[in-house]
């Protein structure tokens, strides 16, 4: 009994000392270059980051708000990453329990008939037996190197990239239903533009006839200027298509059929947030896509360091135990305990190189992860720099736009009384028109492409789904 006894403390004090020599190394964040990540030009010294800012704070439409609500709770892509989310939660739950032994029951009845010409059945009276089994396993595997730990870890960062992954899909959600939604008024304000611009060409029309009566113009002059409101007529055709096409796009964004989708107008909007970029490296802990690429390199170098328990042996302790008999009567009884214990240690000698060959292709999607993380933040530093840059410019456009417009307009109405007076040509007429026409429906898309700048830039600098 004492040397039982010694043994299992011999095994206990081995598995402890060499419990203490981990073969796995703890995850350390890669140095990487974060100072520089947005252009010279644009180098930010800003604490907070527009990123901080909710999405209630920045789009203050309130049938926006609620269109993003509804989508947020809605849309299929995300009910689809939710549930990407329960079985990463599964999977890192299974993590947990490696350290836990593996526990198994069964109970089993074998019916033998002997053969009188064999062995034993020629010496025995009665060939028939029956054996009654109850047995219950226990199997446990000693995290000497750390690869159960390792493996927990790595079902964990598998899990949080998951989470990460969802909240990327919540980002950029947001950010397709506020673009789709600002969109559906610019087409709306360019339709209004459109249809008071032809019911001044129907007026144009009149005037053109009255002209043709007067001998000041010829019939070419009078259909050039029908051909002029026919165009107008199609542009609001088209305009009143992209409509249909606009609120398509949104029903599905917010995970309905196809339906009108009512919304205010272009000239209500007061979408003005401070643009405040933060620091370059906030995009570490506010780009859910970096995030997600480093929760992936965090998971591969875990899983480099399960490989490479591989090299080493393991200590697996298996129990055996129950109730065994061959009378059914005295199956229960104490004389029908059988138990045994068997511990060893198993270590790879040879076996086709696949500890080697698991490990180098462990240590290679190490390598790669770390270079799609690096890459992630390099991409993250261009959306913004672009986003900021297109802001930048739409918002110098709108201002010469605003006096383009103005001037367009201002000279197709000259055109007007001078042609009446015959002071200028129908074509002078025509191209003015036609140009202020242009220049309003430009105005319009530039207002529309301000405001998506800013969405971009918010999405780009991590911002909605905190």
């Amino acid at each position: 009994m004492k040397n039982k006894i010694y043994r299992v403390a011999l095994l206990g004090l081995t598995a402890t000392v060499m419990q203490s020599c981990f073969v796995a190394k703890d995850y350390k964040r890669p140095e990487l270059k974060t100072a520089d990540l947005y252009r010279n030009e644009v180098v930010s010294t800003d604490t907070i980051s527009l990123a901080n800012v909710s999405w209630d704070k920045v789009f203050t439409d309130p049938l926006l708000q609620g269109y993003i609500s509804k989508g947020l709770q809605n849309n299929l892509d995300i009910r689809i990453a939710m549930q990407n989310l329960v079985a990463a939660e599964a999977t890192m739950k299974q993590g947990k329990a490696g350290y836990f032994p593996t526990l198994s029951a069964g109970a089993d009845w074998t019916h033998q008939e002997l053969s009188r010409n064999s062995q034993f059945g020629a010496l025995l009276k009665d060939r028939s037996t029956d054996q009654y089994q109850l047995t219950g396993s226990l199997s446990w595997e000693a995290d000497i190197w750390g690869k159960i730990r390792s493996n927990k870890r790595a079902a964990n960062a598998s899990y949080l990239q998951t989470t990460a992954v969802n909240q990327a899909i919540k980002t950029q959600l947001i950010a397709s239903i506020a673009t789709t939604y600002y969109q559906l008024l610019s087409v709306d304000a360019q339709i209004k533009v459109a249809e008071e611009t032809l019911i001044n060409r129907n007026k144009s029309v009149e005037t053109i006839l009255a002209l043709k009566e007067a001998g000041n113009v010829t019939e070419v002059g009078v259909k050039q200027t029908e051909a002029q409101k026919y165009a107008t007529d199609l542009i609001i055709a088209d305009l009143k298509n992209n409509i249909i096409f606009l609120e398509n796009t949104m029903s599905i964004l917010l995970g309905e059929p196809s339906a009108k989708i009512e919304r205010n107008t272009l000239e209500s909007q007061t979408m003005q947030p401070a643009i405040t970029l933060g620091v370059s490296a906030s995009l570490l802990r506010n780009r859910p896509d970096v995030i997600a690429a480093e929760y992936n390199l965090i998971t591969n170098f875990e899983m480099t360091n399960v490989a490479k328990s591989g090299f080493y042996p393991a200590l697996r302790i298996t129990a055996t135990g129950g109730l065994q008999s061959i009378d059914l009567k005295e199956w229960f009884s104490a004389n029908s305990i059988f138990a045994n214990v068997i511990t060893g240690l198993t270590q790879p000698i040879f076996n086709q190189r696949q500890v080697r060959t698991k490990f180098e292709i462990a240590k290679a999607n190490q390598e790669k992860a770390y270079l799609q993380f690096e890459q992630s933040l390099l991409i993250a530093g261009k959306e913004v720099s672009d986003a900021l840059a297109q802001y930048n410019n739409e918002t110098y456009k709108m201002t010469v736009r605003v006096k383009q417009a103005d001037a367009l307009k201002k000279a197709a109405n000259f055109s007007d009384e001078l042609l009446t007076y015959g002071l200028a040509n129908y074509l002078e007429v025509l191209t003015s028109k036609n140009d202020a026409l242009n220049a309003e429906l430009s105005l319009v898309d530039n207002k529309f492409q301000q405001y998506r700048a800013v969405i971009q830039l918010y999405k780009a600098l991590g911002g909605g789904w905190q």
